[in-house]
């Protein structure tokens, strides 16, 4: 540990002590604090320090007091972070005793038992901002070995005192109860004013995500996916919309510890008297208000088993675009929260085709980094495309949609390269800058180069001498130029003070590239844009940053308008690019993909991995033309011949291949099907086969979610399912029986042997499947259900979503051949029983010739609900209605014709039915509908027919004047 000269801190402007606080926590290997009180203004100073400081094993104590009731609880909360990874933090109750005044910092540098290095300082600081940055603080230093009796009364003495009898260690139960009777003025405590923290507010872009969350759960969604570019607030508005719903038990789960801490912080902030807890490696606190837990332990059975499925009110899942792996989705099946939130920055709804289904496609919101910098949440970017033209990528071997690890380090850690890059950089940069490699002796090789040329650089990776918190902060201050970096810095970790990124390695992935972008984005004072300095090299890997960048649909367009200087760029950008890339890039577009094998391909490279099938139905492959392809038959049958099954997976294919085709070419007239699956994969049932009950429920629980299909397939009657599982559930169970399960068993088709059988109550697979097939097959099978509800979801999204009148159209753009008319929005047509209905607001629409309308006579309405959802010609929930208003003189023949009824209800206001109008032997009229679900009733004298339907009419022949 470096003498200091200087055996006084001061403090204030001139002498802030924090600075010295900070070296020494990051070189110490034991570190004590004994303080008065902490805040968390203070705490924030130093917290990721001590954190870097326990990821290198360090061991630290502290001890605090309630002394005054100065202590902040939140400052605690965060303090217990770091004791369930380790640190020893105990308080000192002032309850029986008046006064804890004491102010040390003790820290040590041993090898073994070898105590080497140290000093400590005995002051007048306590942790809290003012103390450490701006307050008049003295703090007397002593250094080890320099002053070694002095330095080891200090430490003695805190051994004697941290193991007295009136201390003990810190819990929430304590911290809450402490919370609850804290009394202190926050103004004004011991002479030492604190500037209270702004509270934290949303950014106009979270504000419209937050209606746009309340509006989804009122739709009904319980699950939804949110997509903010990288530096737009994703955690903070995941921890807003919990407060927004008053959530009480909230589960965060991430796969980084860096994200869970970030989270934690964020969370802490906005709901200080919330209980924190960790749920990771040894660490498991499953009692806590929000727990932040590790997904590689949390999701493993084991532990799932010690949470009620019903255990949190909300569910966060960060990073959501690694969520298709089975620990994820285990724990996503497992749980069955209020609501659960999907968050990721991925960019391109071909890149979300494979996670949407994991929140039962409902995308409830996207803004991507241009929106941010035209918002001016992000700063703006200079762009330069740097020609690597020192490496021949062509000739690293490409195995499994990524470069040889070993031989791309070694091509990359060249004195050319270094020579080139730091040309590059002294001509472009900034301040502050931070350079992606690909690997440690690639980190360590750049930055022994741009030491030996006189630049203040550093090597920044999970080995490195100097840790990351200490790495920014000299950054900060100057004392480093640039940080050479290897993935400590890709996800979750905020860099404001970055001005310049270097990206000095392949980035494969458009992820992990929009990432590395992000990380400079940020705003900060002084900061006017980001320059960004791309290294571009001669191989496909490379494709996917114009498109990423520049939000262009192909290369081909991102030729055509770079050559144009036309690229869509956010306001205060600018992108430039070496003539060598452009060369390269107009080489690759003569090989882009032109068929299916081609698209696949492409994909394959681009993400590292096989593309699943949502994702090539989401890039515009048409799956009927593999069915077609003699060579392939099915989807997995072509992924096999590219390669794209290990032995076990073709194995299961090979075994069950009659299974997947049958789940492949299954009719989707509704989707009951596919949910039926979706609950038998997350109840497991391919291998313990579940009751009709069981089945029914998760059937429910699914479509609740995806709230969509509930609306467009489930009869009127099961219209409220959440009422119907809790309280009239034989109807539903009858029903689901009746449907899907009568499907499954055989009831709906002619095949000799059908999957499934009932073995008493209980639905069961007629096939075997082995023990190491079990997780295969249920993936694979879960691949064609997530592929056959999107294609679904799309084809009847009119119905759901997109029947609405267009309002892009305007009269002007319609063929003056079609006719005006009335249309009644408010006016619901209903299928089903009687409906409430205002037909006061008129509107007028065009609608297509070819129907030969009379505005005096005819007007279109709405459908709504499921009765005549059946027979040659069915109506369904969304349908547009082309009417014939009749009278008692002009009605003629009502028998037989499907009528639009009206009656009064009670209250004396319109109600209206659809139905088939039949007539009685006695005379009397009844009305049927053409779906068997429901009921036919009498008509009676309170009754009217009104009109008459004339037909359904396609949503593209009305378009609203």
């Amino acid at each position: 540990m470096k003498e200091s000269n200087q055996s006084l801190v001061t403090g204030g402007q001139s002498d802030p002590f924090l600075p010295q606080l900070l070296d020494a926590i990051n070189q110490a290997t034991e570190i004590d604090i004994t303080v008065a009180f902490i805040r968390q203004s203070g705490l924030d100073l130093i917290f990721d320090a001590l954190r870097d400081a326990m990821d290198r094993r360090a061991v630290i104590r502290v001890l605090t007091s309630d002394y005054l009731d100065v202590t902040e609880p939140q400052a605690l909360r965060r303090l217990m972070l770091l004791a369930q990874r380790g640190a020893d933090v105990r308080l000192f109750s002032t309850a029986g005793d008046p006064s804890f005044h004491i102010k040390s910092y003790i820290f040590l540098r041993r090898d073994g038992d070898d105590l080497f290095d140290g000093c400590a300082f005995v002051g007048s600081s306590n942790v809290s901002n003012m103390a450490l940055t701006r307050g008049l603080e003295w703090n007397l230093r002593v250094d080890y070995p320099a002053d070694s009796a002095k330095f080891l009364e200090i430490f003695d003495k805190f051994e004697a005192l941290f193991s007295d009898s009136r201390l003990f260690s810190l819990t929430h139960a304590w911290i809450d109860d402490y919370a609850a009777r804290r009394k202190v003025s926050l103004r004004v405590v011991s002479g030492e004013p604190e500037e209270e923290p702004l509270p934290a507010t949303s950014t106009e872009i979270q504000a419209e995500a937050l209606l746009a969350l309340q509006s989804t759960r009122i739709a009904g969604y319980r699950r939804g996916l949110v997509v903010l570019a990288t530096g737009l607030g994703k955690t903070w508005l995941a921890a807003f919309d919990v407060q927004q719903i008053k959530a009480r038990r909230v589960l965060f789960v991430a796969h980084r510890e860096e994200i869970l801490m970030q989270a934690e912080d964020t969370f802490a902030r906005i709901q200080p008297e919330a209980s924190i807890g960790y749920y990771k490696g040894n660490v498991r606190d499953s009692e806590a208000d929000f727990i932040f837990a590790s997904v590689q332990t949390l999701g493993r059975d084991e532990h799932l088993q010690q949470f009620l499925p019903n255990c949190f009110d909300y569910i966060v899942v960060d990073e959501f675009h690694h969520a298709n792996s089975p620990t994820y989705r285990r724990l996503i099946n497992y749980f069955q929260p209020g609501f659960m939130l999907g968050l990721t920055a991925t960019p391109e709804r071909t890149d979300q085709a494979d996670i949407l289904s994991l929140c039962d496609d409902n995308l409830v919101f996207e803004r991507n980094f241009v929106e941010g910098i035209n918002a001016d949440l992000l700063c703006p970017f200079h762009y330069h495309g740097i020609h690597d033209r020192t490496v021949e990528y062509t000739e690293i071997p490409w195995r499994n949609g990524r470069f040889d690890p070993h031989e791309l380090s070694n091509q990359l850690a060249t004195r050319a390269r270094a020579r080139h890059a730091l040309s590059v950089w002294r001509e472009l940069r900034q301040s502050r800058t931070l350079a992606f490699c690909v690997s440690r002796s690639h980190a360590e090789s750049m930055a022994d180069y741009f030491k030996n040329e006189g630049i203040r650089a550093a090597a920044v990776h999970a080995e490195s001498e100097l840790p990351r918190h200490a790495a920014l902060n000299q950054l900060e201050s100057g004392k480093l130029e640039v940080i050479f970096s290897v993935d400590l810095f890709n996800e979750g970790t905020d860099l404001p003070v970055i001005d310049t990124v270097m990206m000095l390695r392949p980035t494969e992935s458009k992820i992990l590239f929009l990432q590395q972008l992000g990380r400079g984005l940020r705003l900060h004072p002084g900061k006017e844009h980001l320059r960004v300095l791309d290294f571009i090299g001669n191989h496909k890997a490379f494709l996917n940053k114009p498109e990423s960048l520049f939000g262009v649909t192909s290369l081909r367009e991102f030729i055509r308008r770079q050559l144009q200087d036309d690229l869509p760029l956010p306001k205060g950008c600018f992108a430039n690019y070496d003539l060598g890339v452009i060369d390269f890039l107009n080489e690759v577009i003569k090989t882009l993909p032109k068929g299916i094998i081609e698209i696949y391909e492409q994909l394959k490279s681009v993400e590292q991995r096989r593309p699943s099938a949502v994702e090539m139905y989401r890039a515009g492959v048409d799956f009927k033309h593999i069915r077609s392809n003699k060579k392939f038959g099915s989807w997995f049958d072509m992924v096999a011949d590219r390669g794209g099954l290990d032995e076990a997976q073709q194995k299961v294919l090979q075994r069950h291949r009659h299974y997947f085709l049958e789940v492949k070419k299954a009719a989707m007239n509704k989707s009951y099907k596919m949910v039926l699956l979706e609950a038998l994969l997350e109840l497991e049932g391919f291998i313990h086969p579940q009751t009709i009950q069981d089945l029914a429920i998760r059937s429910g629980e699914i479509l609740l979610r995806r709230r969509p299909l509930m609306v467009k397939d489930l009869p009127n009657r099961f219209q409220n399912l959440a009422e119907v599982l809790t309280t009239r559930l034989g109807p539903w169970i009858t029903y689901w029986n009746s449907n899907p399960v009568h499907a499954f068993t055989g009831g709906n088709n002619n095949q000799s042997q059908p999957f499934f059988e009932l073995d008493g109550e209980r639905l069961k697979p007629n096939f075997e499947l082995a023990t190491e097939d079990r997780n295969i097959f249920r993936a694979m099978v879960q691949e064609l259900v997530d592929y056959k509800l999107a294609c679904y979801m799309d084809r009847t999204s009119g119905d759901m979503n997109s029947r609405a009148l267009t309002e892009s159209n305007s009269p002007a753009e319609i063929d003056t051949g079609w006719d005006e008319i009335p249309f009644f929005p408010n006016l619901k047509i209903a299928c089903g029983h009687f409906k409430d209905a205002d037909g006061e607001d008129e509107a007028r629409i065009k609608i297509a010739p070819q129907h030969r309308t009379d505005p005096a006579r005819h007007f279109v309405a709405r459908a709504t609900g499921n009765s005549m959802d059946g027979g040659r010609n069915p109506i369904r929930d969304g349908d547009y209605l082309l009417l014939e208003l009749v009278d008692t003189e002009h009605a003629g023949s009502i028998s037989n014709q499907i009528m639009a009824v009206e009656r009064q209800d009670v209250s004396g206001d319109d109600q209206y039915v659809l139905r088939v109008v039949r007539k009685q032997g006695d005379g009397g009229y009844y009305l049927q509908a053409n779906n068997p679900d429901y009921a036919d009733f009498g008509a009676t004298e309170g009754m009217r027919p009104f009109a008459r339907l004339c037909k359904v009419v396609a949503s593209e022949e009305v378009v609203k004047v």
